[in-house]
């Protein structure tokens, strides 16, 4: 049986990668990731996670994880399996000494861990939101630099 955690990780992907109009739906594709839960149960995890309704571009009601209302759905249809193999890197950018990582939701605290974690002399801290990381860039150090010790973390940091 898989985790309760690993669940929610498995609703946050689906939610962000299609466009889910009713539990039925997500439960369908809950199941077909290889879950095993009731209507109850996918009801409880939609309220903790506080997932709403908004209507999406075409006019439909969809579910939409907080402060996501607008968020970008990527065009690419992968499994909630297939993307939870990736860290959730969206994007990086860098103004002076401050990096900024967009992520997909849910994964910017953990990835914000992991290079907490491995003390890179580049990085002098973190500061991670649901699904944005701030880094603070210790003075001197340059945004290759920086990329090249993400890449122990992040793997296609450099592309």
């Amino acid at each position: 049986m898989k985790s309760k955690d690993s669940r929610l990780d498995a609703i946050k992907m689906i939610i962000s990668s299609k466009e889910v109009g009713s539990q039925e739906e997500l439960l369908q594709n809950l199941i077909k990731e290889g879950f095993s839960l009731t209507q109850a149960t996918l009801s409880r995890d939609l309220k903790q996670l506080k997932v709403a309704k908004a209507a999406s571009m075409n006019g439909n009601y969809v579910y939409v994880l907080p402060n996501n209302t607008m968020y970008k759905r990527m065009t690419e249809q992968h499994t909630a399996s297939e993307m939870l193999m990736y860290n959730g890197v969206v994007s990086i950018d860098f103004s002076y000494n401050i990096a900024v990582v967009k992520t997909r939701p849910g994964y910017a605290s953990s990835l914000a861990y992991d290079i907490d974690m491995h003390n890179f002399y580049e990085i002098l801290g973190t500061i991670a939101g649901d699904d944005t990381i701030m880094l603070v860039i210790r003075e001197g150090c340059t945004h290759t630099e920086v990329k090249r010790a993400l890449a122990h973390v992040i793997p296609n940091v450099n592309k």
